[in-house]
């Protein structure tokens, strides 16, 4: 317990009793006003129900989030946000007064019908993305998983978790190299949560920083999370055998110390990996294709039929799958919908565009006509 005679303002960034949750000079400096109205800072452990758990300097807090309920859903508090909270004895529960602004942030769309966006953590330094080697690689979600985080701010590792289901190590490092050609400048580590391969080297990757754990159910981040944390702070379930799948083991978002230095998120299975304006993810995700497109002798070139087309001509010669740009176009199609549904620049911008291409279809189809006519 922290001993209350030493008031946590008098004290520097690393001695602060938070600095293991990640405290340090800048926070300190954006936390003084509230500071001058009494508060107390904390980092958010858990939220659920319109309350949250709160790490303060005299231990764990519960806390109300009535006072920081805003309409925006990015808004809202979230594990990892960092709370000016009641001193002790003000309320019962205390309530959060304020959250400091995010340095990161990873968002979601909840819904492609709906123009809304969700937080799923806050003040996040590297994204893990588990991938089960259980079942079949999806190269595709693997590359919205990137998007999003480097869009957050965070720096992506791929961990391919259950490591030991492939005991040939030619065909490991061929999964190994395959998640590499979509995940440019991004670690890829094979990892066994059973055997202990690649701990090490994970455990260092993220020692110092905030982790947040991100994967679909069953792709074995609670096992990830114990493992990390050293305990058995998260309940694990059997994947089904016929398709790897878990059901929902982590219902909610929690924050845990971690032995080595730093702290770790471990998030609910995703199933839906909706993007929420996330175009420069995209394009870190497919650096190639928007370094070819540089080369493109026209600034708006499609990629399609364009004369002088680096992006064509890289699909002819074989530099470029095939693959790689039909899913650039996907997300890139997909994160301007989901903007364009809040603003109106963008849905104008895509109104003409779509007008354009009736317009070069319509011409098409004359010349055809005409062409026919000739004969």
């Amino acid at each position: 317990m922290f001993n209350a005679s030493l008031h946590p303002s008098s004290l520097s960034a690393v001695q602060h009793p938070l600095a293991v949750y990640g405290w340090d000079e800048g926070w300190e400096a954006e936390f003084v006003p509230y500071a001058a109205q009494g508060l107390v800072p904390g980092r958010v452990v858990r939220v659920d129900r319109g309350q949250c758990d709160v790490a303060t300097a005299e231990g764990v807090v519960r806390a109300d989030t009535a006072f920081v309920t805003p309409h925006d859903p990015l808004r809202v508090v979230c594990t990892g946000d960092w709370a000016a909270v009641d001193p002790e004895g003000v309320n019962d529960p205390r309530y959060v007064r304020a959250c400091l602004p995010r340095r990161t942030a990873f968002a979601r769309s909840t819904s492609s019908k709906r123009s809304e966006g969700q937080i799923l953590a806050a003040n996040v330094d590297h994204a893990v993305i588990t991938v089960s080697l259980a079942v079949e690689l999806d190269l595709g979600r693997i590359e919205r998983f990137l998007a999003l985080a480097w869009e957050s701010g965070a720096q992506p590792t791929v961990v391919l978790s259950k490591a030991d289901l492939v005991p040939d190590p030619v065909g490991l490092s061929y999964l190994v190299e395959d998640v590499e050609t979509v995940a440019p400048g991004v670690q890829v580590l094979p990892l066994s949560s059973t055997t202990g391969e690649g701990l090490d080297v994970l455990a260092a990757t993220v020692a110092g920083g905030t982790t947040v754990l991100l994967g679909v159910s069953g792709a074995g981040k609670s096992t990830l999370a114990n493992a990390l944390v050293g305990d058995d702070v998260m309940d694990v379930q059997a994947a089904r055998d016929v398709d790897g799948k878990g059901r929902h083991t982590t219902t909610t978002r929690n924050l845990f110390v971690l032995p080595g230095g730093g702290v770790l998120i471990d998030t609910p299975g995703l199933r839906g990996v909706g993007l929420w304006d996330a175009e420069a993810g995209v394009g870190q995700v497919f650096s190639e294709i928007e370094e070819l497109a540089g080369d493109c002798r026209f600034h708006d070139c499609a990629h399609e039929s364009e004369p002088g087309c680096a992006v064509a001509a890289a699909i002819e010669d074989g530099s470029l799958p095939v693959r790689r740009l039909e899913s650039y176009r996907k997300l890139i199609r997909e994160n301007r919908r989901i903007v364009a549904k809040t603003d109106a620049r963008v849905r104008s911008e895509m109104l003409k565009e779509w007008k354009r291409m009736g317009r070069e279809g319509q011409k098409a189809m004359e010349l055809k006509r005409g062409g026919g006519k000739g004969r």
